[in-house]
């Protein structure tokens, strides 16, 4: 498999929003956003038919593409993806040049960013961008490949899930680290992406810019 940007974008989608079947052959992602399902096939350059199918407890309706390619799936496995990878997914062989891509399709596939200002501080905005995972060892092993490629820290937290459920934790980067991390994520304007997240971060560093100097001070 070569390795470009945007097909290491498609394998940050596969590693938090897509799924390895137990047949060692299908590779399934699943997605309510028509424009991340157009996103993945492009990368991949897929030509298979978009289906629908249900997706979350609410069982609404979302949009699914399924491809079958052994040598992939195969690959796959070798980089460190697995079956029923979200609770035991670790480290992944990513290459650092095209990490950053890779990371960028993990934020479009299960992370998010939000914005607010602080009521406790006078003109403290407060921005983030965060990862989640039910994997800690993944989470772990990412926060560390950000540090080492961009001397960024992060901080990861537990949240318990209700009924005795599995766990999840988020990875997240807070003012200018945050802002730091998006800049590597998105180095250029033509990067593939996910428009709706993009655009809800641009928005977020807006006013950061409109009130530079004044923002996240305590």
């Amino acid at each position: 498999m070569n390795w470009t940007p945007n097909f290491a974008y498609a394998i940050g989608l596969i590693a938090t929003d897509g799924c390895l079947s137990k047949d060692g052959r299908h590779i399934t992602f699943v997605s309510k956003e028509k424009e991340q399902i157009s996103n993945f096939k492009s990368c991949l350059g897929l030509t298979v038919k978009t289906g629908i199918t249900t997706s979350g407890y609410k069982d609404n309706k979302a949009f699914r593409v399924q491809f079958g390619d052994v040598l992939f799936y195969q690959f796959m496995q070798k980089m460190g993806l697995t079956h029923a990878k979200s609770l035991t997914m670790g480290e992944l062989l990513i290459p650092d040049i095209y990490f950053f891509d890779f990371l960028r399709g993990c934020l479009d596939g299960d992370g998010c960013s939000y914005s607010y200002w602080d009521p406790r501080w006078k003109s403290s905005f407060m921005f983030y961008i965060g990862f989640a995972s039910g994997s800690i060892k993944f989470l772990t092993w990412l926060r560390a490949t950000i540090n080492r490629l961009a001397n960024l820290q992060g901080h990861i937290s537990t949240h318990k899930k209700k009924e005795g459920k599995n766990n999840f934790y988020q990875l997240k980067y807070a003012k200018y680290e945050a802002m730091k991390l998006v800049k590597l994520m998105y180095y250029t304007k033509s990067c593939i992406k996910l428009s709706r997240k993009y655009l809800k971060i641009k928005r977020s560093l807006d006013i950061v810019r409109t009130h530079k100097g004044v923002v996240f001070v305590r």
